[in-house]
């Protein structure tokens, strides 16, 4: 690792279950300062501009419980171009370089956070407004509820649990009529 480069990229959505790059090591991480939420409007893979649908991005308070994938110095490069050509295409991330904590140490990772000051920032809707634009969006990657039910599934099957989450597809469930008021299917 050179001075102003990191070793680590830090992941808290589809990176977590679909890094897309080598890496020789990968552990659960904590990044302070931030927390995962569907703040970013999608204008293509989840929504339309017509129509917009919600991404995850990391918004700013709070901490995230993520995955940290060490990368060899040899690949650094090619992952971070990568990584800039899959997240920074029309949405509102910001690549940043934050501490994370590893296996009780603290480390630099390369990572997004949401840009309050793009267009695309929907910031924090509440779970009710969030539940009907999830409801109502799709793009060309498919249906919005779709990415989070898949992400909730992911997120689960990864050992993460995220309240928040978990009720807004409960209130998205219930906008589909699958289950009833009380929770029941």
């Amino acid at each position: 690792m050179t001075e102003d480069r990191p070793e680590w990229v830090f992941g808290y959505g589809s990176l977590m279950w679909r890094p897309g790059f080598p890496f020789d090591e990968q552990h659960t991480a904590i990044l302070p300062g931030y927390h995962r939420a569907f703040c970013i409007y999608s204008h293509r893979y989840r929504g339309t501009p017509e129509r917009p649908g919600l991404v995850l991005g990391l918004d700013s308070g709070g901490s995230c419980t993520g995955t940290g994938f060490r990368i060899a110095d040899g690949e650094w490069d090619r992952v971070v171009d990568y990584l800039n050509e899959r997240e920074l295409v029309g949405y509102a991330y910001i690549p940043k370089v934050l501490p994370i904590t590893v296996n009780d140490r603290v480390v630099s990772a390369y990572t997004f956070v949401a840009d309050p000051a793009h267009g695309q920032y929907a910031g924090n809707l509440g779970l009710e407004k969030s539940a009907e634009i999830i409801m109502a969006a799709s793009g060309i990657m498919g249906l919005n509820r779709d990415y989070l039910i898949n992400t909730v599934h992911e997120l689960e099957a990864h050992g993460f649990q995220d309240d928040e989450h978990h009720e807004l597809l409960r209130r998205v469930t219930i906008l589909t009529g699958l289950i009833d008021q009380g929770g029941g299917i």
